[in-house]
């Protein structure tokens, strides 16, 4: 029974092979993730959360631009209602990827807006690098680190990329 066990498992494996081999998406290829962040203080008493969403598209296997939209979530402990934040933000992306197997490490830049409740609302760029790491041959799970810093004109984005923020998300997608 073991023996048949052990066979039945590398049958598996080696069918999946070229599925792990064939992860790199091609040239017209688009990609949709959904990816979601949060934090707390140690007591649950402030806490935020937040969902992203991207539709991009390959411009190159290595190569996607592509659009984002983040909506976000803050609850600050206080008296009223007032000490709850809805911001948003949306933005075009450029993501330069690495490889083509599995594990595909990515760096990139995004430009675009940020607005809502608690927030100076205005223009941002950020630098941004994660990985997709492709479960299946579409399918694929995402971490990625932005660093934005916040303007209103030209002048004021050299003047406050020192007063930037650190965005992290991690999440799912798909090529299609």
């Amino acid at each position: 029974m073991k023996k048949l066990q052990q066979t039945v498992a590398l049958g598996f494996c080696t069918a999946l092979l070229p599925v792990a081999l064939a992860a790199a998406p091609q040239d017209g290829d688009r990609e949709f993730s959904l990816s979601g962040t949060g934090s707390s203080d140690k007591d649950f008493d402030n806490s935020s959360f937040g969902i992203s969403g991207d539709l991009g598209w390959y411009t190159s296997p290595n190569l996607s631009l592509g659009i984002r939209q983040s909506v976000n979530f803050a609850d600050i402990e206080g008296e009223d209602a007032s000490d709850d934040f809805w911001n948003g933000s949306t933005r075009g992306y450029a993501n330069y990827h690495f490889g083509s197997g599995n594990a595909r490490p990515f760096v990139g830049a995004s430009l675009g807006g940020v607005y809502g409740d608690g927030v100076n609302e205005g223009g941002f760029a950020g630098l941004e690098f994660g990985m997709k790491y492709y479960v299946l041959e579409s399918t694929y799970i995402l971490g990625r680190a932005e660093y934005q810093f916040f303007f209103d004109s030209g002048d004021s984005a050299e003047d406050n990329f020192d007063d930037g923020a650190w965005a992290y998300v991690l999440g799912v997608g798909f090529n299609f």
